[in-house]
């Protein structure tokens, strides 16, 4: 297994719209996240540590305005936190090495995939197309991507 840490390079090189999500716990605004409407196979990373996060094979559209997947695509990668922020009661997801802040997950996915949403921050997220995830390192999860149509 791959040694993900919470690396200061790559935070130092955070945009500010990627800082403020990943470091500050901030969230993008509704639609306008870069991966929304990614359909392409492959997985999504930490940002910051280049952990594992999301398969594209458990993204959907949820309406909401962010990303969403069904389940992450390892467990250990992902903590949830209690957040009563904004005078609501939510899971904060954070990425478990990197320690970023992610987004949110709610009991409101798809019954027949597990009922959770992880509603998730573009700019939390690299994306990592199936064709480059052998040459990047992330060979091992090539089978929770669907095929190339």
């Amino acid at each position: 297994m791959a040694d993900y840490t919470r690396d200061p390079d790559r935070i130092a090189q955070l945009t500010p719209a990627q800082y403020r999500v990943t470091q500050e716990s901030g969230t993008e605004r509704p639609g306008t996240g870069e991966y929304l409407g990614n359909k392409e196979p492959g997985i999504y990373v930490d940002l910051v540590s280049g952990e594992p996060l999301f398969a594209s094979a458990d993204k959907y559209e949820s309406g909401c305005g962010w990303p969403s997947f069904t389940k992450p695509i390892e467990t250990a990668h992902v903590t949830e936190l209690r957040d009563t922020t904004h005078g609501m009661i939510r899971t904060e997801v954070r990425s478990a090495h990197g320690d970023s802040h992610l987004g949110h997950v709610f009991p409101d996915g798809p019954a027949d995939r597990g009922g959770l949403r992880y509603c998730i921050n573009s700019a939390a997220l690299r994306f990592i197309h199936r064709d480059d995830m052998e040459a990047e390192g992330y060979g091992a999860y090539i089978d929770q991507v669907e095929d190339v149509a």
